[in-house]
């Protein structure tokens, strides 16, 4: 017996919206996940709060740019990874870590180089901090670590979009070609109105969840 109009027409549909569908779905790409590198603290400093500008104890905010650094951290349907608790670390303006394994370099009291936050319902954080710097054989960069019990956690590097370094850096030029956007976030060069620079950074974690 033939198939109906009805039948064809169904699997007409079907077929076309196909490609559609798995664009969509495709476009959503987990993002890169990156060496953890050295120099994650060895013992945490006892102020890890989210401002890593403003060290609780000292009379001046750190040397460097101030900067927001904001985003929304989401799954690969888009839906907000709430309560996640979300690490930072990074040099400090003068490219030294807080790190006795960082060639001897004593990092600035007043940058407190480490900070952590949870992200809120809506899968949101916030930092304070400086513009990322270079140090020698690295382009700026910020490590970040986003990880929350039964999801696998992540581990990456946020660098600046359109810095001339980025090329030169060893573990940026291994990032395929397509994964880089995901990688990189807009710092001005000067603080806005506000005293900040002004940077987003979006993570999208390689685990899927219903949404809620």
């Amino acid at each position: 017996m033939p198939p109906s109009r009805r039948t064809i027409l169904k699997a007409a549909s079907a077929t076309l919206l196909a490609p559609i569908l798995t664009a969509g779905a495709a476009s959503r790409a987990a993002t890169q996940r990156q060496a953890e590198g050295p120099f994650y603290p060895l013992e945490l400093p006892m102020d890890a709060d989210a401002d890593l500008v403003n060290v609780k104890g000292m009379d001046r905010p750190a040397t460097g740019i101030p900067s927001i650094l904001s985003g929304q951290i989401t799954d690969l349907n888009g839906c907000p990874v709430g309560d996640a608790k979300i690490e930072i670390w990074q040099c400090d303006a003068f490219g030294a870590y807080h790190h006795p394994g960082d060639r001897g370099n004593i990092a600035e009291a007043e940058f407190q180089g480490y900070g952590h936050s949870r992200t809120s319902n809506d899968g949101e954080y916030r930092f304070r901090t400086i513009r990322p710097v270079s140090y020698p054989g690295r382009a700026p960069h910020i490590h970040v670590i986003v990880s929350k019990p039964g999801m696998p956690s992540l581990t990456t590097q946020l660098y600046i979009k359109d810095e001339p370094l980025n090329h030169r850096d060893g573990l940026f030029s291994r990032i395929p070609q397509e994964k880089r956007p995901g990688l990189l976030a807009r710092f001005p060069q000067s603080a806005a109105d506000t005293g900040s620079v002004i940077a987003t950074f979006n993570i999208v974690i390689g685990h899927t969840a219903a949404c809620t």
